[in-house]
């Protein structure tokens, strides 16, 4: 079978969800046993996210292969359950240095480089790099930003010119937005019109139609804007707000999206998608009854998406603990040791959230000081287990002046320092210690026990590594080393026995956490939070 691309755009405004409504398609898609992944192509002129502020792109997530891609490829991960890599996002940056290089070796022959065809060679190369592999049947590949953007336009005609040379094998829908006018009590629609407008012009005609929308739009409407966009009334679907993301996938084959797919790409239709695991979760998600309350001390709490996967961890192990997450975000510049109390006092689980820089992390180190000294559950991740290490050396070794080298670089007690492969590291981009790692757990350890055997491999975005010089001493005090990678003998996991959970680990375990495959670290916290949370009550 030829593999078959879909192409997903937007229009009118941004964050509309062209990622959720993407991967709720492979979702669908996958559920009837067919091969699904997912890319993202981002009009920005960065390589990568991995040099962005979180203010500008939130979360950089990270492949196992070691990319640090858009926030996007997080949903695909947990809506699949396939892994992703560097192939399945692709920047603008990406695609012109590309191109560059092969200048510079002479690969066109002297001839003029311009953006057609060569800029739109490299991107039709770029979307059907995962289709020549053989392993899938569909390509969902999503255009970043939105129709009319400047940025957007090589895109779009490597669409126009695949959408022509793929024929049945493709299609394209278009997510575009229906506002509802308070003042008039009406949806408007001339919006969708306007960018179903700006589409064709550049000349792609949109097969389907998903229209976002706060409220329902009635049969009427949607025979009106499928009459004024030159798209069948039966391929115009409504995508309207849900209070989980998670339900997504079932409101678009409840409306039959993915027999649309299936019907317009030449593809017979037949039973039912098997989507009983997911319809568990969901029923999880809507019977439970009690909550668990965690406490996130970050720096960019004002902007969630800085923590995205982290919020969506807690989200997938609360679920299956039968609890709604009610997570409180605490913003780490703003914690005293005068206020900690008042801020964390009534959680039942806290996270020290990973980040960059000396901003924020005193109320971190507070934070972890309190949840020592009173024995909260707490979980730190990346920066947030290293501020364990910090703290722990300060507060309990009595190394007043213990420090990462990240911080000051001069401190004489480097607990935290630059690891050796970085140490002549100049660029900043795509440089960090990436990707999927193998890290051995001590047997017998919480950790251990979390994922119910003591070799995993976990994705990591680091420079800075416990420094084993003091590993000794750390383990004479309480704080234990219980997971090394087997190769560089770095630390990757710091626990102290003594408390209920108090657990550091340098690598991110949220990045691999799905709907159907949640982390098992995260699941055992949220049952140390939610033991510690009954464990009140009774008192």
């Amino acid at each position: 079978m030829d593999t078959k691309y879909i192409f997903v755009t937007g229009g009118v405004v941004s964050s509309l969800g062209k990622g959720i409504i993407s991967s709720s398609l492979a979702c669908l898609l996958k559920a009837r046993g067919l091969r699904v992944t997912i890319q993202k192509f981002d009009p920005y002129i960065n390589i990568d996210p991995g040099t962005l502020n979180p203010y500008e792109h939130g979360e950089c997530y990270v492949t196992e292969d070691g990319h640090e891609a858009d926030l996007d490829l997080g949903h695909y991960e947990r809506f699949t359950n396939v892994h992703t890599s560097r192939a399945n996002n692709v920047t603008t940056g990406r695609i012109y240095q590309s191109v560059i290089d092969k200048e510079r070796r002479g690969d066109y022959l002297g001839k003029t480089v311009q953006i057609v065809p060569h800029i739109t060679d490299e991107i039709k190369r770029r979307v059907k790099y995962l289709g020549n592999t053989g392993n899938y049947d569909y390509i969902i590949t999503e255009i970043g930003g939105t129709v009319g953007d400047i940025e957007s336009l090589p895109f779009l005609e490597a669409v126009r010119q695949l959408r022509w040379e793929l024929g049945s094998n493709s299609l394209c829908v278009h997510l575009t937005y229906v506002p509802y006018i308070a003042a008039a009590k009406e949806l408007k629609t001339k919006p969708t019109q306007h960018s179903v407008k700006a589409l064709q012009e550049v000349g792609i005609q949109p097969d389907i139609l998903v229209l976002r929308t706060e409220k329902e739009i009635s049969p009427e409407m949607r025979r009106k804007i499928a009459l004024f966009c030159n798209v069948a009334q039966d391929s115009v679907v409504q995508s309207i707000d849900v209070n989980s993301i998670y339900k997504v996938p079932l409101m678009m084959h409840a409306q039959h999206l993915d027999e649309i797919v299936l019907r317009k790409t030449c593809m017979p239709v037949e039973g039912e998608p098997q989507m009983a695991p997911w319809l568990a979760f969901i029923d999880k998600l809507e019977h439970a009854e009690k909550t668990v309350k965690i406490g996130l001390v970050g720096k960019y709490v004002e902007l969630q998406d800085a923590y995205k996967s982290i919020n969506e961890a807690l989200f997938h192990a609360a679920t299956y603990a039968d609890r709604k997450l009610e997570l409180v975000y605490v913003h780490s510049e703003k914690l005293t040791e005068g206020n900690v109390s008042e801020k964390l006092g009534d959680m039942d689980g806290v996270i020290i959230a990973p980040g960059f820089g000396q901003r924020g992390i005193d109320g971190k180190f507070v934070a972890l000081k309190w949840c020592r000294e009173n024995d909260v559950p707490t979980f730190g991740i990346c920066l947030g287990m290293q501020c364990m290490v910090i703290e722990f050396a300060r507060n309990v070794l009595g190394l007043e002046d213990a420090n990462s080298t990240e911080m000051n670089p001069h401190t004489p007690e480097n607990v935290i320092d630059l690891m050796e492969e970085q140490k002549n590291i100049s660029n900043m981009g795509g440089t960090m210690r990436l990707g999927a790692y193998d890290c051995r757990l001590r047997a017998g350890s919480k950790a251990a026990e979390a994922y119910g055997k003591e070799f995993i491999r976990e994705r990591h975005r680091h420079r800075f590594e416990f420094n084993n010089d003091y590993r000794d001493r750390f383990e004479a005090a309480g704080m234990a080393c219980v997971g090394e990678n087997p190769d560089a003998q770095l630390v990757e996991v710091v626990e102290m026995p003594s408390k209920r959970w108090y657990i550091g680990t340098q690598y991110h375990p949220e990045y691999s956490s799905t709907v159907l495959s949640p982390s098992p670290i995260f699941a055992s916290f949220i049952e140390a939070a939610i033991d510690y949370h009954d464990e009140k009550a009774t008192k």
